[in-house]
């Protein structure tokens, strides 16, 4: 692609707004429109489970660029616009409201929606998934008046969003109930050893966990609102709040139509182009061929990100693959989770550091092995040792699994060598 011409960017999340700005610092001196389907500006989403739903930050914290900066960068932002479909034959965009966009560039950063919960009553007045903003908004007004009228809080599914939102309700001094499907919390994600120590957290906390739990409806009062979780052993668990979090589903529709590869998202390169040379893809929406044939999904900040880089200078005829450790980050509580690496296919793991919960100083980090070849570790309240793994991980250099557990042990001495 030229420097000039029009390039469209499809969502105007932390993907969107990196791959647009991206094309500035690379030179791209054509049109940019950002095209967002929400009213608000970019904003960062991290903290919508954690600081602005404890009313701990404003909107202008929570702000990741204002319209008045993007058009320094003259870039065009248009918000609550939605996109009807692409035409890739014409190259052009229509929109909701009738109108087509031609483009030269096509950024596809269209993110990701929560599933749903398909059972009677999910529809009732009081039951939120998180996902957006106005999402947020709507559970903190919620929590606010569960804690006037004294209501418990549900949140059906064990994973990351939900517990954080766990984790903020009981802040605010709310009884809050857990329902996980899965035998053990964030089970798809995390060490057997983690998972257990995550409940073992949150019930120091007050939380109620329910694990393997079943749940067959949410009743629902004669004002339409939420009042409680029936299970399907018949008990019902009484609720002001519901907040679903049972994972999300790539926004891979348009790219679908539009006749684009899709396999639980859509399908890119590691330079996130697709095989359409006008179109790239970036962010929680895409799934990333890797060299062996298999595909990777990502929903991370810094896969947003990267793979933004990737894309602006994909569209720049230039190839920058995303291929650094993935990390990931939790805080819940006083405690915060910093992933690095992937450690599926692990079969060996060591512990350095203290695992105790009640404890407000203790640290540990869990490495995971494949043999003897470092996978990924997790690490809470332990920055040094995240950042000395993900530098290993990039080099790849392994610790032994004898080096990873003792605390006397410089990992990062091992770069050195």
């Amino acid at each position: 692609m030229s420097t000039d011409g029009h390039v469209v960017v499809i969502g105007a999340g932390q993907a969107g707004v990196q791959t647009a700005e991206a094309l500035r610092t690379l030179g791209f001196a054509g049109a940019i429109t950002l095209l967002g389907n929400e009213t608000h500006p970019p904003y960062h989403r991290p903290p919508l489970s954690k600081a602005w739903l404890a009313g701990e930050m404003d909107a202008a914290q929570l702000l990741m660029r204002s319209p008045e900066v993007l058009a320094r960068k003259n870039i065009t932002l248009r918000t609550g616009v939605s996109v009807a479909a692409i035409d890739r034959a014409e190259q052009t965009v229509s929109l909701g409201n009738g109108e087509t966009l031609a483009y030269t560039g096509l950024v596809l950063a269209t993110g990701s929606t929560p599933r749903q919960l398909n059972l009677p009553g999910a529809d009732a007045q009081g039951v939120f998934a998180l996902r957006s903003r106005d999402d947020a908004s709507g559970i903190a007004n919620q929590m606010a008046r569960c804690v006037e009228q004294q209501l418990g809080v549900v949140v059906i599914g064990g994973g990351f969003i939900g517990l954080e939102v766990a984790a903020t309700a009981r802040k605010k001094g709310l009884s809050v109930t857990v329902l996980e499907a899965a035998p053990r919390l964030l089970g798809r994600v995390l060490a057997p050893v983690l998972s257990d120590w995550y409940a073992a957290l949150h019930r120091s906390h007050g939380v109620h966990l329910e694990l393997g739990a079943a749940v067959a409806a949410l009743e629902v009062n004669a004002n339409g609102a939420v009042s409680g979780v029936r299970l399907a052993d018949g008990r019902v668990v009484p609720a002001g709040l519901v907040v679903v979090g049972i994972g999300v589903s790539a926004n891979d529709q348009l790219a679908a139509a539009a006749g684009l590869a899709c396999e639980r998202g859509i399908v890119v390169d590691a330079c996130t182009r697709t095989a359409d040379p006008h179109i790239v893809a970036a962010g929680d929406c895409t799934a990333r061929r890797l060299a062996d044939g298999t595909l990777l999904r990502l929903e991370s900040v810094q896969n947003a990100t990267e793979q933004g880089k990737s894309a602006a200078a994909a569209l720049m005829g230039q190839d920058r693959p995303f291929t650094a450790t993935p990390w990931f980050w939790s805080d819940q509580y006083d405690k915060k989770l910093q992933m690095a690496g992937l450690s599926t296919g692990a079969d060996t793991w060591a512990v350095r550091g203290d695992m105790g919960t009640d404890s407000p100083t203790s640290s540990f980090t869990v490495f995971h092995f494949r043999g003897t070849t470092l996978l990924a570790a997790d690490s809470v309240n332990a920055a040094k040792d995240h950042l000395a793994v993900r530098k290993l991980l990039d080099a790849g250099i392994s610790p032994t699994p004898a080096q990873a557990e003792d605390p006397a042990f410089n990992l990062a001495n091992l770069l050195s060598v």
